[in-house]
């Protein structure tokens, strides 16, 4: 397989953090001084050799990440930078925290980064790495390429970690037992938004959804969470202008949005086509929430609770740039990966696969809770970050919601709902 971003590469990295607790982000600059003290760090251990494990290696286990290129869009604003790279230093960063136990009880960890070109078949490339005996696979792949991984004969001899698709379907009708779900799906990310709404009494909805289809599974989603808790949709409208927003933005968003009286303008636009521009500029002066102004996320930078501090500071060192919630998904799966071979000290894929589906799974996620994944359907279930763009606002669930196992599944389908059948 040619790499054109990623270098197919495999370490073991032995890496030594020393514990500083830090009340406010770092500057460029403190990051640089910081980056510089651990290449200097590492240099004295390589002059010292390489540090040996505490036990003979009994186990050695290889996670692939693999992802797929992608024609750029044009972006929305020149500040927006393009990632070429995500998933990668999470994955990176996993296996330096699982090493740390690793190396005390003879786990070795690797990893292996691929990159599937535009003119290459997905399934043919993952066939190759399945025949050399991978069996644990991080994937950033859409919708439509993880439904091609299904029909892989065989697949279901390894474990696959989907960290970018939040289609409800693949965790319902189209759900395999040896399929996990890092990512939160749209109806787990909606019942987040939609309990702080309730919160805040805002139960009169105006619903504005973009043309693609990633836009219209949100907007259903959205739907389905009014329902649930009782949420009045006054109006919906789809956004269908062609013309360039940066220019016509003052003129088409205030008649576009003139409509009958809501409390919250709610947008679905995953790819940030027109949402931005709705803010300030509607009829009525409303807040927007969804995918712009308030909205749900797994991770955001401004989360700083529970440790997340040091883990963006970590991060930047090591990336030059903030942690998207696909590095931090990589990151988790590697971590429940790792923390399922500790705790079954074995890396069968079975032996792995059951203990993760099993009520005694749960891993620190920086979350303030122990993350797990849901026994019926191998969804991650998670507390859920509302933020604006430079604040946080609020965690979900928010606090009322009860459940008689965990209030994490009072967000998205529960099992009573699920059509997913191992």
């Amino acid at each position: 397989m040619r790499a054109k971003f990623f270098l197919i590469i495999s370490f073991c990295i032995i890496f030594s953090i020393s514990s500083i607790v830090e009340t406010r982000e770092l500057s460029i600059q403190q990051l640089e001084e910081r980056k510089k003290a651990d290449l200097e760090r590492k240099k004295a251990r390589e002059k010292r050799g390489k540090k040996n494990f505490q036990k003979k290696i009994s186990i050695t286990t290889d996670v692939v990440f693999i992802s797929k290129e992608r024609e750029v869009p044009p972006v929305l604003s020149n500040l927006d930078p393009i990632l070429e790279d995500e998933g990668f230093y999470g994955v990176k960063l996993a296996i330096e925290d699982n090493l740390t136990t690793g190396r005390f009880l003879g786990h070795d960890y690797k990893a292996e980064f691929h990159r599937v070109l535009l003119d290459e078949d997905i399934g043919i490339e993952f066939k190759k790495l399945m025949k050399k005996g991978k069996k644990f696979f991080v994937v950033d792949f859409n919708h439509n390429e993880l439904l091609s991984l299904m029909k892989i004969p065989g697949i279901e001899e390894v474990l696959i970690f989907n960290t970018r698709a939040k289609s409800d379907s693949l965790r319902n009708e189209e759900c395999r037992k040896n399929f996990f779900h890092i990512a939160p799906s749209y109806s787990i990310l909606s019942d987040a938004l939609t309990q702080y709404l309730v919160k805040k009494k805002w139960k009169k909805w105006f619903l504005v959804t973009g043309p693609k289809k990633n836009d219209r599974l949100y907007a259903d989603a959205l739907k389905k969470s009014a329902k649930k808790f009782n949420i009045k949709i006054k109006d919906q409208k789809t956004w269908d202008f062609t013309s360039d927003l940066r220019r016509t933005a003052g003129k088409e968003v205030p008649i576009f949005t003139k409509t009958s009286n809501y409390d919250v303008l709610v947008v679905a636009d995953e790819a940030g086509e027109f949402g931005e521009y709705l803010a300030y500029r509607t009829w009525d002066p409303r807040p927007v929430v969804g995918t712009q102004g308030l909205k749900p996320n797994s991770w955001h930078r401004t989360h700083e609770q529970w440790g997340a501090t040091q883990m963006q500071n970590r991060f930047r060192r090591e990336s030059g740039r903030w942690m998207t919630e696909v590095d931090y998904h990589s990151w988790t799966a590697v971590r429940a990966i790792g923390e399922s071979i500790t705790r079954t000290n074995s890396n069968n894929v079975r032996d792995v696969q059951e203990y993760m589906l099993g009520d005694k799974f749960g891993l620190g996620a920086y979350k303030g809770v122990k993350v797990s994944f849901r026994s019926w359907n191998g969804q991650l279930r998670q507390p859920v970050l509302l933020a604006a763009p430079r604040s946080m606002v609020s965690v979900s669930p928010q606090d009322g919601y009860i459940h008689p196992v965990s209030e994490l599944d009072t967000l998205g389908k529960d099992r009573p709902e699920s059509s997913c059948k191992f």
